[in-house]
């Protein structure tokens, strides 16, 4: 299950982030760094992990014209990167694939944001609900040949058959239960995710902003073997 959890190291600081890392030890192999850490020095941070031989989810986010998003895949693929996400257009995710290729590195596509629900989606100008902007998100990952998506927990089960065997399926939105869901609106327990079908998932505060962290990730550990 190490390699299945997804620590995200979303803090202000490279201080803070290194004191994560120093807690949580050998309990965590894996850790995502957004943009709030990216732009403290992050990416440096990331490549430093990486040669210890921890595995680094960049959720960078990636969407612009083709030649960019290629130049920025092709550039983080020699950082030694595992994961990078790109926002799940087709024509971005076809040249981030292209650029990608040979690399190792593992393309996830965005399909809605876990913060945003149907209401958030009309707003924006989108006809769809979140399921169906999902779903059609995954199709369009699939026939592009990313390595996986990001979803909601709660769309994991549904999203499986539009994505096949292959693909990654990586989820944020995971709360423990009793925990604070913040900003999220469509959670699930780190159990639950697994048992849907969740191949990675991707804990931030109940983690990071613990009075101690590597006993809140083997909590979350144990309940994801158990499930």
């Amino acid at each position: 299950m190490r390699d299945r959890l997804i620590v995200g190291l979303d803090v202000p600081t490279l201080t803070e982030a290194d004191k994560v890392v120093a807690a949580l030890g050998d309990t965590v192999s894996f850790y995502k760094i957004g943009h709030q850490l990216a732009f403290a020095g992050g990416l440096s941070f990331a490549r430093e992990l990486a040669g210890s031989g921890k595995k680094i989810f960049l959720d960078m986010k990636l969407l612009d014209i083709d030649n960019t998003v290629a130049k920025g895949v092709e550039n983080i693929a020699r950082m030694g990167m595992t994961m990078l996400t790109i926002h799940a257009y087709p024509k971005a995710m076809r040249a981030a694939v292209q650029a990608a290729e040979g690399s190792g590195l593992t393309l996830l596509g965005v399909t809605v944001l876990t913060s945003m629900d149907d209401a958030d989606l009309k707003e924006a100008g989108y006809a769809l609900t979140a399921r169906e902007l999902v779903k059609k998100r995954v199709a369009q990952a699939r026939d592009a040949g990313m390595g996986g998506i990001v979803c909601a927990p709660t769309e994991v089960n549904e999203m499986r058959d539009v994505a096949g065997p292959g693909m990654a399926l990586v989820t944020p939105g995971i709360r423990p239960a009793g925990s604070d869901h913040g900003d999220q609106k469509r959670v699930m327990t780190p159990g639950d995710a697994i048992r849907a079908g969740g191949s990675h998932l991707v804990v931030a505060r109940p983690i990071v902003a613990s009075p101690d962290p590597k006993a809140a990730a083997q909590s979350i550990l144990d309940e994801m073997a158990a499930a």
